[in-house]
């Protein structure tokens, strides 16, 4: 077990660096004025991110990815296919309620949809029952391109119909929903759910059927929130930034801010196992061994999380935000090298992401080697930075961000066609 943290220690320095030593170098010239406290702090919480991502990559091996397959192949070896789907649907809602993610999100636009477990819930909803869909194509075993460019066009559909009743206000936020299956919590058990079914029901093309879960359940919240927007009124406006302020998060709020993310995480992770030993009394019913091997596994998750998010609120967040106001205002009137900076942190940014490490290893571990995990890491880097600095770009010039996405989708759902 000490040889395998160590490993997971080793692979989080590699991915922490790079973006700590970007923002230490920014720092060190004019652009910036950072206070010797938010230097320290940020380097502290640089720290504990390389322990948190260890411990949380650790604990999706041993606990969250293990509970997925499980799941997915003991109702698979079932045969009762409504019971299959129905399970799905209800992991897909405890998964998104559960993921932190989102609760962020609710909060920051809780003035317009209020309260916020309505947001989350319309989320948690899309999510369920485009899962269960996803499970659908891995048991009749459809092409994956054919589905997503029937869905995205129904999607697009709909933004078609917002923009020309006035609602089309909302389309950012409905986008920026889908983000939340690709969240910490839910990447791991979704991914290992797919390859739990699709190596039960085999077949020739097993393990390429085992992907394109987190795909299709991405469409599900866009349009849920799509769909809430019809009913509801107001505009997005500025958020509430004082949270990001380094004199809410140290001291003592510090201590506040440790137990409201442990409750989050505390609660997240506990509507997840719940459920799964529900199924484990029902159906599954592992041995012992497997069973204790996934309760050290979840709490492994657990403090990694908390260490995780407790480090990225108290450290990257407030640093991150005087960054992008100071450098914003250095030079309003030439955009370039904010654009340019923006790539690099995008570039850097998505090493240190937990759920993409665990994305990783699985397409490597499928695909036997044939896409090693390096190669995945270049092809999500560069994609970030230019996702980025794309953002930074529609932000000065205020295009809709339709003329991103359209191009975007089109251009992605054709390639799906020859990949």
């Amino acid at each position: 077990m000490f040889k395998i943290l160590l490993l997971k220690f080793k692979e989080s320095v590699f991915s922490v660096m790079p973006v700590t030593l970007i923002v230490l170098l920014i720092a060190a010239t004019p652009l910036v004025d950072l206070a010797s406290v938010e230097l320290i702090t940020f380097s502290v919480s640089a720290v504990l991110l390389i322990f948190g991502i260890s411990l949380f990559n650790l604990g999706a091996d041993l606990a969250m990815s293990p509970m997925g397959e499980h799941v997915g192949a003991g109702l698979t070896k079932s045969k009762k296919t409504v019971v299959l789907l129905s399970v799905c649907f209800v992991m897909g809602l405890l998964i998104t309620v559960a993921e932190p993610d989102l609760s962020v999100l609710a909060e920051q636009v809780s003035d317009i949809i209020n309260p916020p477990a309505k947001l989350i819930l319309t989320v948690g909803v899309g999510v369920g029952l485009f899962l269960a869909i996803a499970i659908i194509k891995i048991i009749t075993k459809n092409s994956l391109s054919q589905i997503l460019m029937f869905f995205y066009m129904m999607l697009f559909a709909i933004c078609a119909v917002l923009i020309e009743n006035g609602n089309g206000w909302l389309l950012p936020l409905a986008f920026d929903s889908g983000g939340v299956t690709t969240g910490p919590i839910t990447v791991p058990f979704i991914m290992a759910l797919g390859v739990g079914i699709a190596v039960t029901i085999g077949g020739r093309n097993s393990n390429e059927n085992s992907f394109g879960l987190i795909a299709l359940c991405s469409i599900g919240p866009i349009i849920a929130v799509m769909m809430l927007s019809l009913s509801t009124s107001g505009n997005l406006g500025a958020f509430d930034v004082t949270k990001y302020s380094i004199d809410n998060v140290v001291g003592p709020h510090l201590i506040f801010e440790v137990l409201d993310v442990a409750k989050e995480v505390l609660i997240a992770l506990g509507l997840i196992v719940a459920f799964f030993f529900v199924l484990q009394f029902l159906v599954l019913k592992l041995p012992k061994k497997k069973l204790a091997q996934i309760g050290v596994g979840i709490a492994y998750t657990f403090f990694g999380l908390v260490i995780f998010l407790v480090a990225v609120s108290v450290g990257f967040l407030p640093v991150g935000y005087k960054l992008g106001t100071q450098i914003a205002s250095f030079a309003p009137d030439n955009p370039a090298y904010l654009i340019a900076l923006g790539f690099i942190l995008g570039l850097v940014v998505v090493l240190a992401e937990p759920a993409v490490h665990v994305l990783n290893k699985q397409v490597e571990d499928i695909t036997g080697g044939g896409v090693g995990k390096a190669e995945m890491l270049v092809a999500l880097s560069v994609a970030v930075g230019i996702s980025i600095a794309l953002s930074l770009l529609r932000m000065y010039f205020g295009f809709s961000i339709l003329y991103y996405l359209i191009p975007g989708y089109l251009i992605s759902l054709g390639l799906s066609f020859f990949v």
